[in-house]
């Protein structure tokens, strides 16, 4: 497991964060499949390499993970430290699937129409990890994967909000179209990185959809299956709060830095979320009004 430790350690991502709340073995079974989740983003985004042969790598991402699912040998070095976590968690193809393909759309799409359009991506990137993860966490109830999926919702349209910069420096706009529309926002603004009032309401509009996952996480999370989803439940404060912190900064995402939880509001927040297990607190730390 040490590449992927090493993967996990040197990313300093909110994911990574989470880990720490974890018995060890299941640390590290997060750990191999946050490296495999590194390693096909990197290279979905790796913009130095031509499109096909980005395209033509995630292929042999995806046939590498199939022969790991499959119980065969497989080639990239991360996937062998992986192999046996997906055979002890029973982690299916079909998921590593989805999750490449998700990525792959990064090569082609640059813009998504409608809410619809964008949902599915983020169900890929996103909800898809959440479905992994909570078969290496262990669950009883089976609408935990509901709240896999709302969470994964959840979390990516906070990311893409706080990185409207660093995505439209890349010639991306996941902003849905029809949202601009309706703010009189142009895409040139965005590419050119122009806060405006119209704007912020645009990217508030997108806070609420992102709100309204929340909240059915919130209400979605089986009460039997939340001391095991102590992780996610860690996962869904931070980036409640980096929600929140957008708004109160009014969604001016357009400075030198991207807005981010200090270390000590993220050492608060791992604190808290393991008081409130321990105590077998019953309500999400997140999705309130």
């Amino acid at each position: 497991m040490q590449e992927s430790k090493n993967i996990t350690r040197k990313s300093a991502s909110n994911l990574a964060l989470a880990f720490v709340l974890l018995p060890r073995a299941k640390r590290d079974a997060m750990s191999a499949l946050y490296a495999f989740c590194r390693e096909v983003d990197d290279v979905a985004d790796d913009e130095g390499v031509v499109v096909e042969q980005r395209r033509a790598a995630l292929a042999k991402w995806r046939d590498d993970i199939r022969r790991a699912c499959d119980g065969g040998v497989p080639e990239f070095s991360t996937n062998k430290e992986f192999k046996p976590v997906i055979a002890q968690y029973h982690l299916p193809f079909e998921y590593f699937d989805d999750l490449i393909r998700g990525v792959e759309m990064d090569l082609d799409i640059k813009r998504y129409e409608t809410f619809a359009d964008l949902e599915q991506y983020c169900y890929r990137v996103a909800s898809v990890v959440g479905l992994l993860s909570i078969e290496i966490f262990g669950y009883s109830n089976a609408a935990c994967r509901d709240y896999a999926i709302y969470l994964g919702k959840a979390l990516q349209l906070t990311n893409i909000l706080r990185d409207v910069k660093t995505d439209a420096e890349r010639g991306r706009i996941y902003l849905p179209l029809n949202e601009l529309a309706r703010f009189k926002v142009t895409e040139d603004e965005i590419l050119r990185g122009e806060y405006s009032d119209r704007f912020e309401a645009l990217a508030r509009s997108v806070s609420q959809q992102a709100r309204k996952y929340y909240q059915l996480a919130r209400q979605t999370l089986p009460l039997e299956d939340r001391r095991a989803m102590g992780a996610a439940e860690l996962m869904g404060s931070v980036y409640w709060k980096l929600l929140q912190k957008l708004e109160r900064e009014r969604f001016d995402v357009f400075g030198p830095e991207p807005t981010r939880l200090t270390k000590f509001q993220k050492l608060a927040l791992i604190f808290r979320t393991w008081l409130r297990i321990l105590r077998g607190a019953v309500v999400p730390n997140y999705g309130t009004p």
